[in-house]
């Protein structure tokens, strides 16, 4: 027992000192105090520094996670469902065996209990990954980087019964908005590989994510900028992107660059291995995931009223701050970096309704509180 209990402790080190990092190449190594106006639905982003929003109230190593869990969460084991054969539409012209490896992982992250849970941090940026490299593979036979409207009905209504029928859930396009004119990109006027690679850097692009750092990009992106760039330059063929009408000022522009964004992931994904592709989208919907904090945070006027002198009441200030935060955890799946933006976020809406004691001390609670992880 004391050997369990000493390598636990090693493990939670570990795990502190990693988080810790993280933060700290992000540029944010201590929480300051500074008055912040917020309110409480505003998206807290993660990007800006988080300066500020804690006088008294501060998040230190000591009230981290203790456990010893990595940074970003592993997908969740979810119980094995007997597959079935699928009814495929048989007018989507691929070979599905050749992306079996892609399209297991996203049934198995977009289980059918989990996956509303999981949705924005697991389920929908794999099966966004999976829609980039099954672009790629359906156009790499014949030169083009898209589908057409009518392919992209016929081949999405059969990636949809194939992920169903490996037990994910069926519910997917409405939980991840996807539709088939995702694999289109229909706005993009570059479309094949010929056009795209007499536009773009293309070893400029290779470079740039054939490897994408998990920790750094979010902090110092690479990758990111690269693609937007050859998206940028794509959406005007190619023409000076400045001073050009359609281009980024204009709603349409925005949504011309975005769906030319997709193009770029195609195109990457051709050129690197499904895993490979899998891994650097996956990394690049995770910092765009854990910008914010997810939860709905509700006026916590219960446990303010429970807390303006927590020092001489802890029993029922802790009570309703276990149950206001109990009932937020509930919500939704999040990442522990996305916990410390709740976690940010809650303490500085505490702090300016009039909270002056540590209660996040005070009542033992940590980052794995604000997260269904923490729920046993």
């Amino acid at each position: 027992m004391e050997s369990s209990s000493s390598g636990s402790c090693v493990q939670g080190t570990v795990y502190h000192w990693v988080v810790l990092l993280a933060v700290w190449l992000c540029g944010s190594q201590h929480v300051l105090s500074q008055k912040v106006t917020l309110e409480p639905k505003d998206k807290f982003l993660l990007s800006d520094p988080p300066i500020g929003l804690f006088d008294p109230i501060e998040i230190s190593p000591s009230v981290l996670p203790h456990n010893s869990n990595p940074v970003e969460p592993l997908s969740p084991m979810y119980p094995n469902y007997t597959s079935y054969d699928p009814v495929l539409t048989g007018k989507c012209h691929v070979n599905f065996s050749a992306l079996s490896y892609i399209i297991d992982k996203t049934a198995s992250d977009c289980s059918i209990p989990l996956a509303p849970l999981v949705a924005d941090v697991i389920c929908c940026p794999q099966v966004n990954s999976l829609m980039n490299i099954f672009q790629a593979a359906y156009g790499s036979g014949n030169g083009t980087l898209v589908l057409n409207q009518a392919s992209a009905n016929a081949c999405f209504s059969d990636i949809m019964s194939i992920l169903a029928s490996k037990g994910a859930n069926t519910n997917i396009p409405e939980l991840c908005t996807l539709r088939p004119s995702n694999l289109t990109d229909a706005s993009c006027p570059v479309k094949d590989i010929s056009s795209f690679e007499k536009i773009v850097n293309i070893s400029k692009l290779i470079d740039a994510c054939s490897s994408v750092d998990p920790l750094k990009e979010c902090c110092r992106p690479v990758c990111q900028p690269a693609i937007v760039e050859a998206a940028m330059h794509i959406s005007s063929g190619g023409a000076n992107m400045f001073g050009s009408s359609g281009l980024p000022g204009s709603v349409a522009g925005i949504d011309i660059v975005s769906d030319c964004k997709g193009v770029v992931h195609s195109w990457l994904s051709m050129k690197l291995s499904s895993e490979e592709a899998n891994s650097a989208f996956r990394v690049l919907s995770g910092c765009k995931v854990n910008k914010v904090c997810p939860l709905e945070l509700d006026e916590p006027s219960p446990v303010v009223k429970a807390c303006r002198k927590a020092s001489s009441s802890t029993p029922s200030c802790c009570a309703a701050l276990h149950s206001y935060i109990g009932t937020r955890q509930k919500q939704i799946f999040v990442t522990n970096l996305q916990a410390i933006n709740c976690a940010t976020m809650f303490g500085s809406m505490l702090q300016k309704a009039g909270v002056a004691d540590d209660i996040y001390g005070l009542c033992d609670i940590d980052l794995k509180d604000f997260s269904l992880q923490g729920m046993r």
